[in-house]
């Protein structure tokens, strides 16, 4: 099917947008010829890609589907023209690095430091979202590289990786609140106490679930957050007691203590990882490096 990327181009604008006036801004083209645009592309594929209405401009099922296509295509061509700019060096360009929020607090801050005093006309983008979203973002093109937790479900056999870390998650508590210091607590005892951990989309809760489910207990726990830091807090004026990585914990805390268990939870890795199957620039490389 012979059709002009144009309108490939326009459909994602307004896909993205959701807007035709500002598909028409970010494309310095009239509102009628994005209008005609979807409607000539609509009729090539002879399928309805939006709905449209007085207030509001939605996606159809086809248009979600296109969308899913269009949209990797977009940031790698997006990808290819940052590397032309950049012209193999390390005078400029955009690097994309996509890690949660634990990761860029308390791992990449220094080397994020590092990098930009070296490379100060390299524009860094940082993606913050979990380590499964990231590997979606990474899956997609939309990231040069990410720093994600391990084992992680959402990445791909084509994705390069490389072990850079390995920490234990442990259960901290507040003292004065679960006076459990000096005992040591099976896995089936802990499910006594109110348990907070990160949600579901994280590779934590997925690690935390499958070390209950091996030994056959079910995890039901009783706060889930999107964040390490409010679980720690929370920890610390005694709602429950929080399921955190161990590099997350100040050191010295007066309030916090970390419990001893009768099983030995498995260590987990920090990793960087890059997909394979696409261009990997200067200043992506150099950064890895760094790591």
């Amino acid at each position: 099917m012979d059709i002009n990327y144009e309108l490939y181009k326009v459909f994602y604008h307004v896909a993205v947008t959701l807007s035709f006036s500002e598909a028409s801004k970010q494309l310095f083209i009239s509102q009628s010829a994005v209008s005609q645009s979807i409607k000539v592309l609509e009729k090539k594929l002879n399928q309805p890609l939006f709905i449209r209405s007085t207030k509001k401009v939605q996606l159809t099922p086809e248009g979600e589907i296109l969308l899913k296509h269009i949209e990797p295509a977009m940031n790698l061509i997006k990808k290819g023209e940052n590397q032309l700019l950049e012209a193999h060096t390390l005078n400029g360009g955009q690097l994309r690095i996509g890690a949660s929020d634990t990761i860029c607090r308390y791992y990449l801050v220094p080397y994020l430091n590092r990098f930009h005093k070296e490379f100060p006309n390299i524009h860094i983008k940082v993606i913050n979202q979990t380590s499964i979203e990231c590997a979606k973002f990474l899956e997609n093109g939309q990231a040069d590289f990410i720093v994600a937790n391990y084992p992680n479900s959402a990445l791909a056999g084509s994705m390069n990786t490389r072990v850079i870390n390995e920490f234990h998650d442990v259960f901290v508590a507040s003292r004065s609140a679960f006076p459990l210091k000096g005992s040591k607590l099976a896995l089936e005892e802990l499910l006594r106490y109110p348990i907070m951990m990160l949600d579901r989309k994280s590779t934590t809760s997925e690690f935390l679930h499958q070390v209950f489910q091996k030994s056959q207990l079910d995890l039901v726990p009783e706060i889930e957050l999107s964040s390490n830091d409010l679980l720690i807090d929370l920890a610390r004026i005694g709602l429950g007691i929080a399921f955190v990585p161990d590099f997350c914990i100040p050191k010295n805390d007066e309030d916090l203590f970390i419990l001893d268990l009768k099983e030995q939870l498995p260590s987990r890795q920090m990793m960087v990882a890059y997909n394979e199957s696409l261009p990997v620039s200067q200043a992506a490389r150099q950064f890895m490096d760094m790591l």
